[in-house]
């Protein structure tokens, strides 16, 4: 018997940035590493999510602050839609887990950021996650809906 195909044992990540409601960043690609279970490579999607939402940010920053743009009193904010409830709750949780444990010290970074407000993640239904388009065979009233919503209609 021969071992399996590494490439066919790995999760797919895929998410979408969106600023202003318009597309800035979408991305479909197969991880890097083996995850142990769904929530494991839903919350390795995450943060590599995070980390590319982090960059946006620092680039927006520093894009007003080199512009001189004034955006008056207006207030950045970054919220992640996850429609896997077990890496939500990992993700908001202040404290690691014995069987999340080796998730959580690899991915540390991402708790900082959602402890102090930088971020929020929120559970949103699988029928409305924007990035499903790129990774699965969708009927196609679902297929047209989140197509609709991607483009920000």
């Amino acid at each position: 018997m021969s071992p399996p195909d590494p490439v066919s044992v790995k999760s797919r990540t895929d998410y979408v940035i969106l600023f202003t409601s318009c597309p800035a960043l979408c991305v479909s690609r197969l991880q890097t590493e083996v995850a142990l279970s769904k929530t494991e490579a839903e919350y390795i999607a995450l943060s590599q999510a995070i980390c590319n939402l982090i960059l946006m940010q620092a680039f927006l920053t520093k894009l007003t602050t080199l512009t001189c743009l004034t955006f008056g009193d207006t207030i950045t904010h970054s919220t992640k839609f996850e429609d896997n409830k077990g890496c939500v709750e990992i993700a908001n949780s202040p404290k690691m887990r014995p069987r999340t444990k080796h998730m959580a010290l690899k991915y540390l970074y991402l708790h900082s950021h959602v402890a102090n407000g930088d971020i929020k993640i929120h559970w949103i239904d699988t029928k409305h996650q924007l990035s499903d388009i790129f990774k699965k065979p969708l009927a196609q009233p679902l297929f047209t809906l989140l197509r609709l919503l991607l483009l920000g209609w």
